[in-house]
């Protein structure tokens, strides 16, 4: 399908052509129909056989090369594969690719953001300086760009992450995505401020590139409890046993305590 997509460029099978190989030559409609059509297939393919590769990295080419990334589409792409990830929890395909949306998201802003300060500081230096229509068109799509609130669609995905863990225990998948998101949120220039909300157990910006310990892999979201020790944990898992309902859930913190016992002795 890559290769007709690239056949109908080179060979002008799309109106207005101006250059082969030039899919931004190619007429817009037909260009947001191509792709919706490529991402309905990409979803029927995914959706049929389990981490499909394929369909999922074909699905990124599209974005790259027909839809150019832009800001609407990913944010399209972010809705509507929400769905999904829900219902294929186990799928790790399905979240890497929502990882790329949210990390192109990122470098969009960022990048768009820095040319339009670039514009401006042209503008002061030139006041009689008159944009071209090209430029005028530029212009209009950084103030596109800026109007994307990261911080708000970095939230959602840890909370889509916290749901679905709390709904589907015991999915590794689940946990790394919510880490993977975690990172974006902390390294993305653009978060800075979410970064400061969303601090690990007062880990700064330095600390926080060597990796996160497995002590202080904790969001501050909940009040501020007592540092984690033995009996914490102890008490901690007698109370799950104690109330929980859900067999996997016992389950796991049955394993847990006898990890704490193995390694920490109690």
């Amino acid at each position: 399908r890559r290769w007709v997509l690239q056949q109908l460029i080179q060979e002008n099978s799309l109106p207005s052509l101006a250059t082969k190989g030039n899919f931004r030559a190619a007429p817009v409609e037909r260009i947001r129909q191509l792709v919706q059509e490529e991402m309905n297939v990409c979803s029927e393919a995914a959706g049929r056989y389990p981490s499909n590769y394929n369909a999922w990295s074909h699905r990124i080419w599209v974005l790259e090369h027909l839809a150019k990334l832009t800001v609407k589409v990913l944010l399209d792409e972010l809705s509507s594969t929400k769905y999904w990830v829900s219902m294929h929890v186990s799928d790790h395909s399905g979240f890497h690719y929502r990882q790329f949306l949210l990390n192109s998201l990122i470098r969009r802003t960022v990048t768009d953001n820095n040319i339009l300060v670039q514009n401006q500081m042209l503008n002061e230096q030139n006041p009689s300086f008159q944009k071209e229509e090209e430029g005028a068109g530029t212009e209009a799509a950084c103030a596109e760009e800026q109007s994307v609130d990261l911080p708000r669609h970095l939230d959602e995905e840890m909370e889509l992450c916290s749901e679905l863990i709390d709904n589907y225990p015991g999915h590794e998948t689940l946990w790394c995505h919510s880490d993977e998101s975690l990172n974006n949120s902390h390294h993305s220039p653009a978060t800075s401020h979410m970064a400061q909300a969303m601090d690990v157990d007062g880990l700064n910006e330095s600390s926080s590139k060597q990796g996160y310990t497995q002590e202080t892999k904790r969001l501050k979201r909940a009040p501020v409890q007592d540092s984690l020790g033995p009996e914490t944990e102890y008490r901690f898992v007698d109370k799950v046993l104690s109330t929980c309902r859900n067999v996997d859930q016992a389950r796991f913190a049955t394993a847990y305590r006898k990890w704490l016992i193995t390694f920490l002795g109690q």
